[in-house]
């Protein structure tokens, strides 16, 4: 079941996605189930939806983030393909809250198996690096992955993130592209 989506939502595009902005409703509706979040995003949503990293609990951290109307855009954006007539979801990529005191954002992504090794991470990751560096007070923008997640390592390296260290967490590695480094 699809329709259109209930309220006006932040869209950015790149050549082959659409990114909707997540909002409290289209949390909601992610949590209700596939059908929801097809009728709320007037698309697509494959049976093995979330994506990992995705599952519930996530949505629901999510969910309390933006209920602060300053969050909108800094959590979850939805991952849409162009090329699906209606559009279809394939992944999540977003950052985990707004800039903080230094300007630094964290991002994240996960796309579907299916959709997997065919730029699609990478793609959402540079747009929405792009988007977060429109705003005067982000500087940089890290992301965080296991050290032998090579296919998480490589979508961070083709959008200019160079190796920072160890990540917040034991076992986890951080990549960092500052705004003066960028391609913008």
């Amino acid at each position: 079941m699809t329709g259109r989506p209930r309220s006006p939502l932040r869209v950015v595009e790149s050549r082959r996605l659409t990114l909707v902005a997540a909002t409290e409703d289209l949390v909601r509706a992610d949590l209700a189930g596939p059908e929801d979040l097809a009728a709320a995003l007037g698309a697509d949503v494959p049976d093995d939806w979330p994506p990992e990293l995705y599952e519930s609990a996530a949505m629901r951290l999510a969910l309390e983030l933006l209920r602060d109307p300053e969050q909108h855009g800094w959590s979850l954006w939805y991952l849409m393909t162009k090329k699906h007539e209606p559009p279809r979801v394939i992944g999540i990529c977003g950052f985990k809250g707004k800039p903080d005191g230094r300007g630094s954002v964290e991002i994240g992504y996960s796309v579907l198996r299916q959709y997997r090794v065919q730029g699609y991470a990478t793609e959402a990751v540079e747009r929405l690096v792009s988007w977060a560096f429109s705003h005067h007070n982000v500087a940089e923008v890290a992301a965080e992955t296991l050290p032998h997640l090579r296919q998480s390592i490589r979508v961070m390296e083709k959008n200019g993130f160079v190796f920072r260290g160890p990540g917040s967490e034991y076992g986890v590695v951080k990549y960092v592209v500052e705004k003066s480094r960028s391609r913008q």
